[in-house]
Order: C-alpha cells, then structure tokens, then sequence
C-alpha cells in the first residue's frame, strides 16, 4: 500500500469505530469535567452499568490501590476513589475491550500489548506513589495508553508494522522503520488519538512521546518521563509483549529529573508480575 500524504488523519479515519469510546464512558468524562458535579451524579450513572459498578467495588477492595477494604457500596466507593479515579477506571475498561479486537501482527497479540500496557500501568502508579506525587491514578491511565498508537497501527497499517516490528525485530530502529514504512510513528498515532478523545494534554504528551520525553519542555515532562522509566522496566521484565527498544536501562536525566534512584526503580519491579495480575482482573472484570 503506497504511504499517505497524512497517515495520522488516514489511520483514524480507517479506525473510526475503535476511536470512539463508549456512551457510558462518555457521559463519565462528561460528568467529572463539570465542576458543578458531585459524586451523587456520577453515581447514577455507573449504578445503571452493572459491569462497571462490579469494577468499581473490585478496584476500591483491592490492596493494590491502597484503599480500606470491605467496602459495598457504589456510592462510598466513589467518594472513597475520587471522581477523576472513577473516570480513569471507566476509561481503562473501555481500552481493555480494544486490547481484545484480532491481533497486532501475524506474529504478535493485541493480548500480549494489553498484558505490557497494564504492567507500565502498574509501575507508572508505583512510581508516582513512590514520589508521594498526587498524580497516581493520572499516571496509571497514562502507562494503560501509552501504546495505543500501536492498536491504531494494526487496524490501519496492518501489513507495513507487521514488517516494522519484524525488521525490528533484527536490530533496526524500531521508529526509524515506522517513519520509513508508515510514515509516522505509533507516538504519532497514538497522542492523536488521545486528543481526539479530549484527554488532558499531559496524558497526550506521554502517549505521544514516551520513548523521548526529552523531547518535551521541562515544565510538560513529569508524567511522560514517569511512564517512559515505567515502559523501560517492563521491556526489562519480559512480562507481555516486548518489542525492540534503544533504551535497556532508564536514561539516568530522567532518572535525576525525577529524583529516582535506581534502587527506587527495582522496588517498583518487584512483585510485578502479580501486580499485573491483579490490575488485569479487575479491569478484565474477573475475580470477586
């Protein structure tokens, strides 16, 4: 297939279903976004979800999220959440059934992506509550869509990022190869989508420049530089799907940008594997 003029616009227009985030998730955005709300209207729409409500008393029961357990109501599990954590969890079951549409290559699994994308998740919340930062539920959604713009790909440029990630795969540049075959780079695709769907600008910058937050100005760097250290660990971990990167250890700038030191990042990658787990049951809608 011969390369668009603009293969951003081309990719979501090819996509517009997977663009579109459910009505229920929607109507949440709607809802925290207005400062005039209260946890009462946020309430009454998830109580008409039962899917979501579940998720919400898994997540504010869970351990991983640091919250009292043994909590039964809708209501006490919002207030308890927050408004904005209750929007980021919406978001994140609504991107889990995206994850579960066909496969990223021949070769690869979109299930594999969603299994990598829950983990950098989990270390980027790590990570914020390691910096005693109030930005973890922020930060969680942020390592959950860092990759979206390979979703996108897949939908649109199936067989040109099968041949990216396969010469990748043999030690080309993994962007290089994007910029050459696609002619723009999941970062591209992905920080579109995110503006698309009206995230806040932080959320699109780290969707859009989490190989190279460097990229970015100082003052926009935070969360991208979080969920970049977070994606390094978990290439590192072997957990989901790993594709080829430059960066084997996190950029010690970023680190010192962060205040991080290396024994701060291996402390966020212990137990991982059963942190993914968990956040994976709750957000798949397993588990009691």
């Amino acid at each position: 297939m011969a390369i668009k003029m603009d293969p951003v616009k081309y990719a979501l227009d090819q996509v517009s279903e997977l663009a579109a985030l459910p009505e229920v998730t929607m109507k949440i955005i709607q809802v925290v976004e207005d400062p005039e709300s209260t946890a009462r209207d946020l309430h009454e729409i998830v109580c008409n979800d039962p899917s979501l409500s579940s998720r919400l008393l898994r997540v504010v029961n869970s351990a991983f999220f640091g919250l009292p357990g043994q909590i039964g109501s809708i209501e006490r599990a919002i207030v308890l959440l927050g408004l904005n954590a209750v929007k980021n969890i919406a978001i994140a079951a609504s991107l889990g059934q995206l994850f579960k549409k066909g496969k990223l290559t021949d070769s690869h699994s979109l299930k594999d992506l969603w299994t990598h994308s829950v983990a950098v998740a989990a270390v980027s919340r790590l990570l914020t509550g390691r910096l005693a930062l109030a930005l973890q539920e922020e930060a969680f959604l942020a390592g959950l869509i860092h990759d979206l713009g390979l979703v996108i790909g897949a939908q649109a440029f199936r067989d040109e990022l099968g041949q990216v990630i396969e010469r990748a795969e043999g030690g080309e540049d993994f962007e290089a190869l994007e910029n050459e075959l696609i002619g723009c780079t999941h970062g591209a695709l992905g920080q579109a989508l995110a503006a698309k769907w009206k995230f806040p600008r932080p959320l699109q910058y780290a969707t859009g420049f989490h190989h190279h937050p460097d990229q970015l100005a100082p003052e926009n760097r935070l969360l991208t530089n979080v969920v970049y250290v977070a994606d390094v660990v978990v290439n590192n971990s072997g957990i989901g799907l790993h594709l080829p990167s430059e960066d084997t250890e996190p950029s010690s700038s970023v680190l010192e940008e962060l205040y991080l030191s290396p024994s701060d990042v291996a402390a966020c990658s212990e137990d991982l594997e059963e942190h993914v787990e968990v956040v994976k049951d709750i957000l798949d809608g397993r588990g009691g």
